[in-house]
């Protein structure tokens, strides 16, 4: 069984689902048998514990994992203010440097055989006045997962998306849609429109269940389409 480096779980805005899917994820190719670890390299809108900032994607990662990480490793960059990653770190007088991403980064990869990272917000987020999470896909070489919030706009978002990837020489692996609005209308037919219109391979369909476990939504997921065999 061959599996990818790892994937960049993006989405098409924030508030869509990303821990969710990327938590499922982890459980799921853990329950397929392999070494997996996650990550969520830089956050906002983190609370103060005793060990530290703690911001709860990151720390849904760690709950789905099974490869033993500090938190630091999983998160490197934890900012307080729930606002942009870019403009947090701004605020506090912090550069978000690769190499500090790098090290730890390299560090789960030693440990695990398929990585999960998850970003913030969308795509195109920035890190700071130049730089994006998507840089950060491209210089790791990540394959990508879209998830796909469904509600109004979430076509041209995904489809924007879904261009953007592909013009940084990255592969969209797949997507998942998940029912994050339970009175959008037509959403099947939304469903069918990113069918016909994305060539990656829709991994899942999420229905609207806010309080879902992960592991609940592990088993909508068809990893095996990201797996070669």
């Amino acid at each position: 069984m061959n599996t990818p480096a790892g994937f960049f779980v993006t989405g098409t805005d924030t508030s869509v689902g990303k821990t969710r899917v990327a938590a499922a994820l982890c459980h799921a190719f853990a329950n397929a048998g392999l070494k997996v670890a996650g990550m969520k390299p830089i956050a906002s809108g983190c609370t103060a514990a005793p060990g530290g900032l703690r911001n709860d994607d990151a720390l849904a990662l760690i709950a789905a994992m099974n490869v033993r990480a500090s938190y630091a490793d999983v998160n490197p960059y934890a900012f307080e203010p729930a606002i942009a990653p870019h403009i947090a770190a701004g605020d506090c007088g912090a550069a978000i440097e690769y190499s500090v991403l790098d090290r730890a980064f390299d560090r789960l990869r030693l440990q695990s055989e398929i990585m999960i990272v998850e970003g913030a917000g969308g795509w195109l987020t920035p890190l700071d006045a130049r730089r994006s999470f998507a840089d950060l896909a491209a210089r790791w070489r990540l394959d990508v997962i879209l998830v796909v919030g469904l509600r109004l706009g979430c076509l041209n978002h995904a489809l924007l998306t879904a261009e953007s990837v592909g013009r940084r020489g990255l592969k969209l692996a797949g997507w998942v849609c998940n029912r994050i609005d339970k009175d959008f209308a037509r959403a099947n037919e939304n469903i069918a429109a990113l069918s016909q219109r994305l060539t990656a391979p829709c991994l899942g369909i999420i229905p609207y269940t806010p309080n879902a476990s992960a592991a609940a939504a592990a088993a909508l997921l068809n990893t095996g389409l990201l797996i070669s065999l």
